[in-house]
């Protein structure tokens, strides 16, 4: 007889810290460019509107090619299309490091947003097809710690690497772009032998666990609506489209506060390798609450709270943040509010699996994450502007604040609707 619990260890233990080392990568290189601002912007003669700009293509070309990279990985296999992803990145990465003009730049970010599209709502569908719908929220929780060990790497790494400027004639914000993007080309090399597709082609499960798995996930599909079924109705799906609408809010107060807090940092007078120690510490908190708060929601009947919950208590630590004038306080509520920010989102990923399947899986994930990531762009354009304005490195917080409250507020309304039509649906099937 199969035990389930050992059984989701056993895949865990495969699987989730190898995805989650593939996501400190792509986390690191997203966020790389924060740090080698510090520098780049006065290399390179760009206005912090300007350099916004250019960080935030990132997630144009992210948008652009999202659905078509996961329909692709639906199709292809995760082990060769994360290969592909791991590879084509690391080399846009490397190749930031010689960056000769704002046009460049540009077009480089562009290329890493398009190289990178899939990797993540790749992750969220192959967890689709290993774990059943009660342990996704969890092991999408762990995964997502893995982005917080990122920014908690990467904010020393980044100072360290800035302090390099000149070491072999190399700029600090070159070694920035180096040193990330290597480990994505031999990460992707790797991936392509390691990762196993689907369960039925893991070496590390006995048959006997491969058809208790099959037949689990099977009985959860029995019912799902159709519609949902098909990659194209999928996109057009109103729960899809809403729940992407809802999404924006938090990459935006994510990417916002991340791309922005090492500025905010060195306006308190920090040098580069502090400002990178210093912020350790929100993502820490941010690891804590990304462990605890999925497995909370996961005992609970209504999954809501555990969604808007954290994400209030984000906006009003980032409108404290902004209203307080000491440094320390500041910092803290910052900190506090990257954990409110983060903690609610696997989540929030769990409600897509109620009613995506298949191909629709791949393709409404996808469209969700492509959508929302938009938010990215806004703060990395938004947040630069904001400061431009004001003269003040910490009034765009109130700007993510309230960005925030509109997509908790939106969770809101999305999960009342969701419920009363899985209502109305439930009472209008026959009776057996």
């Amino acid at each position: 007889m199969i035990v389930e619990k050992q059984l989701i260890r056993k895949i865990s233990w495969r699987l989730i810290p190898f995805l989650g080392l593939l996501y400190l990568i792509a986390y690191i290189d997203r966020q790389n460019v924060s740090f080698a601002k510090l520098q780049m912007v006065d290399a390179l003669g760009m206005s912090e509107s300007a350099y916004g700009l250019g960080a935030s293509l990132f997630f144009i070309g992210y948008f652009l090619f999202e659905v078509p990279s996961n329909l692709i990985l639906a199709k292809v296999g995760a082990s060769k299309w994360f290969a592909r992803i791991l590879v084509s990145w690391g080399l846009v990465t490397v190749a930031l490091a010689f960056t000769q003009n704002a046009t460049m730049f540009y077009i480089l970010r562009f290329l890493l947003g398009a190289c990178e599209a899939g990797f993540f709502p790749g992750v969220l569908y192959l967890l689709t097809l290993w774990y059943p719908s009660a342990h996704r929220g969890t092991m999408v929780g762990l995964f997502m710690i893995f982005s917080a060990l990122a920014n908690a790497i990467g904010g020393p790494l980044g100072g360290m690497l800035l302090d390099l400027d000149g070491l072999h004639g190399l700029a600090g914000w070159e070694w920035v772009f180096i040193v990330t993007g290597i480990p994505a080309v031999v990460m992707g090399v790797v991936t392509f032998f390691y990762l196993p597709d689907n369960p039925a082609r893991a070496s590390f499960l006995t048959a006997d666990e491969k058809a208790w798995l099959g037949a689990k996930l099977a009985s959860e599909q029995v019912g799902m609506d159709d519609s949902a079924s098909h990659a194209l109705r999928a996109l057009i799906d109103p729960r899809v489209l809403l729940m992407a609408l809802c999404f924006i809010a938090f990459p935006l107060s994510a990417y916002g506060l991340s791309y922005w807090l090492p500025t905010v940092v060195k306006s308190f007078g920090v040098g580069n390798t502090a400002n990178g120690f210093l912020n350790i510490i929100p993502w820490v908190l941010v690891a804590i609450g990304l462990y605890t708060v999925p497995r909370a929601a996961a005992k609970a009947k209504s999954k809501t709270p555990y969604i808007v919950g954290p994400a209030l208590f984000g906006v009003a630590c980032l409108l404290l943040s902004a209203l307080l004038q000491n440094h320390a306080l500041q910092f803290m509520f910052l900190c506090l509010a990257a954990a409110g920010i983060f903690a609610g989102q696997p989540v929030f990923w769990s409600l897509p699996s109620r009613f995506l399947k298949g191909a629709g899986a791949a393709a409404g994930l996808a469209a969700i994450n492509a959508v929302g990531n938009l938010g990215g762009f806004i703060a990395q354009n938004a947040v630069p502007w904001v400061k431009d304005a004001t003269g003040s490195t910490i009034a765009p917080m109130f700007f993510l604040a309230a960005c925030l409250f509109v997509g908790a507020m939106l969770v809101l309304v999305m999960t009342g609707m969701t419920a009363r039509s899985e209502a109305l649906a439930a009472r209008a099937r026959p009776s057996t």
